[in-house]
């Protein structure tokens, strides 16, 4: 194995992991990217694409943007796509604290605030999808939930995400609608911790995403409720005033945003921004 095959590799699995430790492999370095450095990010004299791109991405896309990270790699020889993913509150103080990254995809407008609120943004972060809520059951939906109310049972182990993250607020939105209290078993620091718990059976439900749920497949059966269109988020996408390959990222956000891109949102299971 290459020393840039292994560099490759080892950055991959520790940022697979998301979370903290996504955010301080990237601040420290770990391994230095193969290809063009910052300052010649821009590719060929002509100004082609090349170089690596660093996504920090909400959890809730990471099936939708690998498949977009695959297909820009291969539109674009010699770019490396590299993707953290995690809750969009974390990934966002990451970035306000100086972890280079070249886009930042949120799954709330509320999120990405708190990177435009400290001008880490270059330009305007516009919601490029929407995101909306569903319940993960366990498969064949054993325990008959068909209503938000039925997870206030208490016969039922709940799980929620935390407030702090997108998917946790639009919850808490949804369970206010109707004015429904809900103590859930725990709260999770990204959405798919969350379902997470119910494909292992550790919990019997979760209120998740819609396109986790159609992510998870077999593993979990998935409730929809009218509660949800009250609560549903923007997921805003943006360039970072500190890209270190700005060429190359606003292409990334170009096919993101381009049919090709809204094609492969749709079927994941996203709205239409």
């Amino acid at each position: 194995m290459t020393i840039r095959s292994a560099c490759r590799t080892r950055r991959a699995r520790a940022l697979r992991t998301g979370g903290a430790a996504a955010v301080a492999l990237l601040a420290l370095g770990a391994c230095s990217p193969a290809g063009p450095t910052a300052s010649d990010s821009s590719g060929s004299p002509g100004g082609g694409i090349s170089g690596p791109v660093t996504v920090f991405a909400a959890a809730s896309l990471k099936e939708s943007f690998t498949i977009l990270g695959e297909r820009f790699e291969k539109a674009h020889p010699g770019t490396e796509v590299t993707f953290s993913f995690g809750g969009s509150d974390s990934l966002a103080a990451g970035i306000t604290s100086g972890a280079p990254a070249d886009v930042f995809a949120a799954a709330s407008t509320r999120t990405m605030r708190i990177v435009t609120d400290h001008e880490d943004v270059a330009g305007t972060a516009a919601p490029f999808a929407r995101n909306q809520l569903e319940i993960a059951t366990l498969p064949g939906n054993p325990d008959h939930i068909t209503s938000l109310k039925d997870l206030t049972r208490p016969d039922l182990k709940v799980v929620l995400c935390a407030t702090s993250v997108p998917c946790g607020a639009a919850a808490r939105k949804a369970l206010n609608v109707d004015g429904l209290k809900l103590t859930p078993v725990s709260y999770e620091q990204d959405v798919k911790s969350a379902l997470t718990k119910v494909a292992l059976k550790e919990a019997d439900a979760a209120v998740v995403y819609r396109t986790d749920v159609l992510a998870a497949g077999d593993k979990v059966d998935g409730v929809q409720f009218p509660e949800s269109a009250e609560a549903v988020n923007d997921c805003p996408l943006a360039l970072l005033r500190n890209a270190p390959n700005p060429t190359a990222a606003k292409a990334f956000i170009a096919l993101a945003r381009s049919a090709e891109g809204q094609k492969v949102l749709l079927e994941a299971g996203f709205l239409r921004p």
